[in-house]
């Protein structure tokens, strides 16, 4: 279509500052009395665009020409580039070539302020470009989900959303499988399959109008208290926010926190060795005595 080259016309002259009629039609696959007729528009809408004959001439814009910043004041260009540099550090295919376009758009030289890098140390399943391309084109996804007590299950899901939280993250949709919506731990998906069939959006009241801890695959929620140790200060402030803690007299710590009840809390609790004590509640403490228990006795 026209308007689509007559913008990505503009985008080229940004770019490179200079190109030829014959560099256009070559690339637009067009003729190039067409190219002078797309010139002409650009013109006439008040684009400044000119053209020098002669070696080393060609098609060029004014030098300080930028796209209708009235659109978009100064700070909304600047979020829009911050945001985009957030989404190229989970390595999206696209997301620098827009961060590139827009930059160039604004006239303004990127500058990667924050560098965030959401994988662990070892190699992860890396599903976020699968699960963007589905969730736009509402596609169904297949896979073999792991509970927290290892066991397989085959799932058939509509994608709705990819969530960071709490340091992991989390595919949201509605499992065909179980009938309603469920929140899904990323590195427990395997063998991951999107198939071509399509689904429509549903009710917004089915997709929001769920509590957290009633769809996360993993435990429900409890109100945990925990006694640690002033050996594991730096944990409280690496972990825990300021808001879950009260200092004692004796140095030590007492946090108190609602958190869903899954492996991954059985091993944070358990990472403090000998230096935390779960006071709350009761069917916890025993839980953490046995598991505590079993460690115990591999080294017998």
């Amino acid at each position: 279509m026209q308007i689509n080259r007559l913008f990505e016309i503009v985008y080229i002259l940004l770019d490179k500052k200079r190109v030829t009629a014959k560099e256009l039609t070559e690339h637009f696959g067009v003729s190039r009395r067409t190219i002078c007729r797309d010139i002409d528009t650009l013109s006439a809408v008040g684009i400044p665009i000119y053209t020098e004959r002669g070696k080393g001439g060609g098609i060029s814009l004014l030098p300080d020409f930028v796209l209708n910043k009235s659109i978009l004041s100064e700070q909304e260009q600047n979020e829009i580039l911050s945001a985009l540099h957030g989404l190229s550090n989970v390595k999206t295919d696209d997301s620098k070539q827009i961060l590139q376009r827009l930059s160039t758009i604004f006239n303004k030289t990127t500058t990667n302020w924050i560098e965030v890098d959401y994988s662990g140390w070892t190699h992860e399943n890396d599903f976020f470009n699968d699960f963007k391309v589905v969730i736009l084109e509402q596609r169904i996804v297949e896979f073999d989900y792991y509970n927290k007590h290892g066991d397989k299950t085959f799932r058939r899901v509509e994608p709705m959303q990819v969530w960071f939280k709490s340091k992991s993250w989390y595919l949201k949709g509605f499992c065909l499988t179980k009938h309603g919506m469920r929140l899904y731990k990323l590195s427990r998906i395997k063998n991951l399959n999107v198939t071509d069939e399509h689904f429509k959006q549903r009710d917004s009241l089915i997709v929001s109008g769920n509590p957290i801890d009633s769809i996360y695959e993993g435990g429900k929620n409890i109100n945990l208290k925990l006694r640690i140790e002033a050996e594991k200060a730096y944990r409280i402030y690496d972990d825990l926010y300021e808001s879950m803690v009260e200092k004692q007299p004796d140095g030590s710590f007492i946090a108190t926190m609602t958190w869903p009840e899954d492996s991954w809390l059985y091993d944070f609790i358990l990472s403090f060795g000998k230096y935390i004590e779960v006071l709350e509640p009761e069917h916890m403490r025993n839980i953490i005595k046995d598991e505590a228990q079993k460690i115990s006795e591999k080294y017998l």
